[in-house]
């Protein structure tokens, strides 16, 4: 068998539950690309190997006496550093937290375990999940795994690159604004963000009520179905969580697109991007065609308020859960998180207020005016290629720093205003070898669609396939 890195997180524990590959030998395998790559990369935060191989033998024990195998049984992950275990650090990628241990086990890890899988690191990320780059202060940045001086995205930029290179089968991420698809879109694996409230959320650091969401970064459509039917649906430790029917999301991946009808928005999400962007999105467009999709162009209404009112959303509730230690020691924060919240105090109530109560009736008029229309909308991820980490440096870089930054991420943040359900898959790559994203979004509780969509057009390409140069 070839390295047993490569095998998909599907085909991993399926090879484990088949007895073609033991536990072990799939752990050995992604920690010999966490020591080929790992340095350059800056992936990582924590490791813990001993602990991991007490698991895996444990795993393989539980094959060889025949007992009963969950859906990810026997599968090694290292997820994003801000997930409580107890007993395990947490860092949440900042300093404050840097030596914090939990005392309690977050709902979706405690899922992942009983479905067999265990976890054997904690991965770098944005300080506090605050940005959409990958910078951090305290434990250095995330590079891109296809072109080292690049961004990995953020702020689940070590769940994209491990993911990418070959480190970890799987990994979860979280998504405020973005955090899961544009690592996804950046390093060239498969992200979604689940609709609002579909994924419980107790146990994960916080940054936004509103916007949190918990969910997978893996290879392909058909990993992210896997976890998601495994982590999905109400918890009781989180009362936000939905109570809404967890479906056999793997179940729905038939690559058959006859019926749907996908829209291609006629504003916004295409202004101004990128001629290699632009040209990959029409292209992997032209393949959904191709697999029997129906596509036809959508306007999308209010937009201007969407983008306004997210903004608002996002930084009141960010700072105010930052506030007691913004106050007592805000010099432990990086100057691009920090002048953030320092930013969102100036925000009237009534402004925050007034985006909340908005959102439900911008959400209906959305939904009907797209969704009435199409079934899924594509868009491109990031609407420009990728820039570099000095160029998105907003703390040490040029002065047009911050709004490059904030550019990565505008395509994507609106649809955690909107609450709706998006992944993203590579589509192709651009000069300077960078991957390039596209996103199938859907209306609420919509995810078998989106990754019914995704899966077609990984089936009809091998985009996801592809190794990046640092494992070479």
């Amino acid at each position: 068998m070839s390295d047993p890195a490569d095998l998909t997180l599907t085909e991993a524990a399926d090879a484990v539950r088949k007895r073609k590959l033991s536990s072990l030998e799939l752990l050995n395998a992604c920690y010999a690309n966490v020591e080929r790559a790992g340095r350059e990369l800056n992936a990582t935060i924590w490791l813990d190997y001993e602990g991991a191989c007490k698991s895996a033998r444990r795993a393989d024990q539980a094959v060889k006496r025949g007992a009963r195998l969950g859906p990810l049984h026997g599968v090694p992950m290292a997820h994003k550093d801000m997930y409580y275990r107890k007993g395990k650090p947490c860092t949440g990628g900042s300093s404050i937290r840097k030596n914090f241990v939990p005392e309690v086990t977050a709902t979706v890890l405690a899922r992942m375990d009983a479905a067999g899988a265990y976890s054997f690191g904690g991965l770098n990320m944005a300080e506090f999940a605050a940005n959409g780059t990958g910078h951090n202060r305290e434990f250095g940045d995330c590079h891109n795994p296809w072109n080292l001086p690049y961004i990995a995205g953020g702020s689940s930029s070590g769940s994209g690159a491990a993911v990418a290179a070959r480190m970890t089968y799987a990994a979860l991420g979280s998504d405020t604004g973005g955090s899961i698809r544009l690592p996804a879109a950046a390093c060239g694996v498969t992200g979604i963000k689940p609709t609002q409230t579909r994924v419980s959320r107790a146990g994960a650091m916080p940054f936004s009520f509103s916007f949190d969401n918990v969910g997978p970064l893996a290879r392909t459509a058909r990993d992210c179905a896997r976890i998601l039917s495994v982590i999905a649906g109400h918890d009781r430790l989180d009362p936000t969580s939905s109570s809404e029917k967890v479906p056999n999301y793997e179940a729905a991946l038939d690559g058959k697109l006859d019926d749907f009808k996908i829209g291609i928005p006629t504003t916004y999400f295409l202004d101004n991007a990128d001629q290699p962007v632009a040209l990959a999105f029409e292209e992997a467009v032209r393949v959904l065609t191709r697999r029997g999709a129906t596509v036809g162009c959508v306007s999308l209404p209010l937009m201007d308020a969407i983008h306004t009112y997210s903004g608002i959303v996002m930084g009141v509730e960010a700072g105010t859960i930052h506030a007691e230690w913004m106050r007592k020691r805000p010099q432990d924060y990086g100057q691009h998180v920090s002048s953030w919240f320092y930013a969102s105090y100036a925000i009237p109530a009534a402004c925050y207020l007034e985006a909340l109560s908005r959102r439900g009736p911008i959400l209906t008029e959305f939904a009907k005016q797209v969704f009435g229309r199409v079934d899924i909308l594509a868009t491109p991820t990031i609407p420009i290629c990728l820039p570099t980490l000095a160029e998105t440096d907003i703390d040490n870089g040029p002065a047009d720093a911050r709004a490059r930054s904030f550019r990565t991420s505008a395509n994507t943040v609106l649809f955690n205003y909107l609450g709706l359900p998006s992944v993203s898959v590579n589509c192709g790559f651009d000069p300077n070898g960078l991957p390039i994203g596209i996103s199938f979004t859907g209306r609420p509780f919509a995810e078998a669609n989106v990754l019914k969509v995704a899966d077609a057009y990984q089936q009809a390409t091998d985009w996801h396939k592809r190794r990046p140069p640092v494992l070479a």
